[in-house]
């Protein structure tokens, strides 16, 4: 009996050993499969398309969850850190609100919000055809051409093209009113440039006293090319540009300065014992 007793206890102890060795693999496979467990914190993201110039406020942003391990340069935790500021470049739905997308907070919003320190905002009156086609957008870049003409001599004109500007960001697309020859209103396309002080006069002159063409770039060529001129006699008759006029030097004859005097006679004259010398003019 004691053995049977005996018996029954050990089997009931293996099987107790058993079950709890599977428990414990059971569970150790369970935590190897299970992924570590993230910390997070959220950041600030547009909740909407935002473009250029767009003053921020609650309606426009929203937080997302973000790991905190994965910090973002210039990121915000804190819708109300970012408002009354405004973005100087589009902004995706979704994308990130970081320090470098955001005019100063004095700057206000708008277009002024978008120039930066020491440049110039300057708007020029186009067409379908200067505008590229309707695909000259804000933040691309363009070249300014610039069509007139310059006085030779013999008062002969010559029309000329010459790029004026290039690599100009650009600013602004829209629309303005303003009258046309017989007072009527109507719709003339805008494109606002981004330039340097000393170029706003280049362009400001080129758009009032020739025509202008603005030749889309890629934003990622920013190398100057210079090209040279372009003349419509060279154009047109397939020949060499002329070469440049020389300045015409008028040579006036100096008369020659006169002969100086002779020298006068010297004669030393003694008369007793007084000695005096005396000078006659040489004639």
């Amino acid at each position: 009996m004691n053995k049977n007793r005996l018996a029954i206890g050990f089997a009931f102890a293996l099987l107790l050993a058993f079950a709890a060795s599977a428990f414990v693999y059971h569970a150790f496979r369970q935590a190897a499969a299970a992924p570590a467990a993230v910390a997070m914190q959220h950041i600030v993201v547009a909740a909407e398309p935002l473009p250029l110039g767009t003053p921020l406020d609650a309606s426009k942003l929203r937080t997302i969850a973000w790991p905190a391990s994965e910090p973002v340069t210039g990121m915000f935790t804190k819708v109300e850190d970012v408002t009354n500021r405004a973005v100087i470049t589009n902004v995706a739905e979704n994308e990130p609100i970081l320090e470098a997308k955001l005019a100063p907070r004095e700057a206000g919003a708008g277009l002024p919000a978008t120039i930066p320190a020491g440049m110039r905002a300057l708007s020029v009156a186009v067409n379908d055809v200067i505008g590229v086609a309707g695909f000259v957008t804000p933040g691309t870049m363009v070249d300014v051409l610039v069509t007139g003409t310059i006085q030779g001599q013999a008062q002969a004109t010559s029309t000329v093209t010459r790029t004026i500007l290039e690599n100009v960001r650009v600013l602004a697309a829209g629309q303005k009113m303003q009258q046309d020859r017989d007072g009527k209103p109507e719709t003339v396309p805008v494109i606002t440039l981004l330039v340097a002080p000393e170029d706003a006069g280049k362009l400001a002159m080129a758009s009032t006293e020739g025509k202008i063409q603005l030749a889309l770039r890629n934003t990622v060529d920013v190398k100057a090319t210079s090209p040279a001129p372009v003349l419509e006699s060279v154009l047109f008759a397939g020949g060499e540009a002329p070469a440049p006029e020389k300045p015409v030097v008028v040579m006036h004859k100096v008369a020659a300065p006169p002969p100086p005097p002779p020298s006068p006679f010297t004669v030393e004259v003694i008369s007793g014992g007084k000695r005096e010398t005396k000078s006659f003019p040489n004639q």
